[in-house]
């Protein structure tokens, strides 16, 4: 059972705006993106403080600016995390606090052509490695193939909701099938 009594702040028992959260069913442990305070937390089953894993004040400055949708890379050595408010993907190593950037600009600009994201919500991976990014400011779904930075919209239309029937509205999240769908 989980109680988190902390409420709304910046302390190591409260959030601030969380966004996503992944559970590990063996140990119970949580991992939840904490939007507001721009880091990822982890609690361990009945604690009441959780530990920073990603963004906080583990790096200055902090890369992490409104971290959404994230998962822990097949390694188990990083995390691959929406970076909404700087409009791309990264991968963060959990052993030495290092970036990369995986999708979108290094600086943070936002834009609908096909290596730029627009407020990026979500993001996942298939078994080959290619990730699927759910490119909320642009309506859209982007995929960007294994080790590449320009990507290719597999749904929607950039800029334009409503568009048609096969238009999205803001898409927030992404998940795959056990097919890769």
């Amino acid at each position: 059972m989980w109680v988190f009594s902390g409420g709304h702040g910046f302390g190591l028992d409260q959030f601030s705006i969380p966004t996503s959260i992944i559970r590990n069913r063996r140990t119970g442990v949580l991992i939840i993106s904490d939007t507001g305070n721009d880091r990822i937390m982890l609690y361990f089953p009945v604690a009441t403080d959780g530990i920073v894993i990603a963004g906080g004040n583990l790096v200055n400055p902090n890369p992490l600016n409104g971290p959404a949708g994230f998962y822990v890379h097949p390694t188990g050595e990083s995390l691959v995390i929406a970076n909404t408010f700087s409009h791309n993907v990264i991968r963060w190593f959990l052993n030495d606090n290092t970036v990369t950037v995986l999708a979108g600009d290094i600086n943070g600009e936002a834009g609908d052509t096909p290596v730029l994201l627009s407020f990026p919500k979500d993001v996942t991976s298939d078994s080959l490695g290619n990730l699927y990014v759910a490119d909320t400011g642009n309506n859209r779904i982007q995929l960007f193939k294994a080790g590449q930075t320009v990507g290719i919209t597999i749904a929607g239309v950039a800029g334009l909701a409503d568009a048609d029937p096969s238009s999205l509205r803001r898409p927030t999240a992404i998940q795959l099938d056990d097919q890769g769908n």
